[in-house]
């Protein structure tokens, strides 16, 4: 009698060699993650010219609604701080002249051109005392505040009528150094 041998399939051959190239594999990547991972740690000399890349972050964004509200606010605080730099710089310019005998030298020359025989010439002083020059530079100021107020209000509602049918303005931002 004739024994058989037990059948040979190609799938246990084939099993045991796909296992062992797995195998293999598997041990090959961890090689090679392990290596990886210890570099990680080593500097890197790269040869050849070096293109050095910004690292800034930029955004393009459109401004398209400014708000009435907040440019009246802004506005009338930038209007009232003008006004108060605008009066100070009169005072002080008042009393540097003043201190210099600008004003008597005018009055002076004023009223001996226009003086006669008879009468002693115009009298100018008037014209240039402090409380008359400080309150028309109070009242120019006053009417500065309310002008650019309210030139500036109206403007934003005109800009936000343009933005919303052109679009408005792109704006670029970038990171600074």
């Amino acid at each position: 009698m004739r024994q058989s041998a037990p059948p040979e399939t190609g799938f246990s051959s084939t099993a045991a060699g796909a296992a062992a190239g797995l195998g293999a594999a598997a041990g090959g990547l961890a090689s090679s993650v392990s290596t990886a991972f210890q570099r990680r740690g080593e500097k890197k000399v790269k040869q050849g010219p070096t293109v050095r890349r910004s690292n800034k972050r930029q955004a393009m964004l459109t401004l398209s609604r400014v708000e009435p509200w907040s440019v009246m606010k802004f506005s009338f605080v930038a209007s009232v701080v003008a006004f108060i730099i605008l009066f100070v710089a009169v005072a002080v310019l008042y009393m540097v002249l003043s201190a210099l005998g600008v004003f008597d030298s005018l009055q002076h020359q004023v009223a001996s051109i226009t003086s006669s025989q008879n009468t002693a010439g115009t009298n100018i002083s008037t014209w240039f005392s402090a409380s008359r020059i400080l309150g028309y530079t109070a009242m120019l100021g006053a009417l500065n505040i309310v002008l650019i107020t309210a030139l500036s209000t109206i403007g934003s509602v005109i800009y936000n009528l343009i933005a919303k049918t052109v679009g408005g303005i792109e704006v670029t931002l970038r990171e600074t150094d």
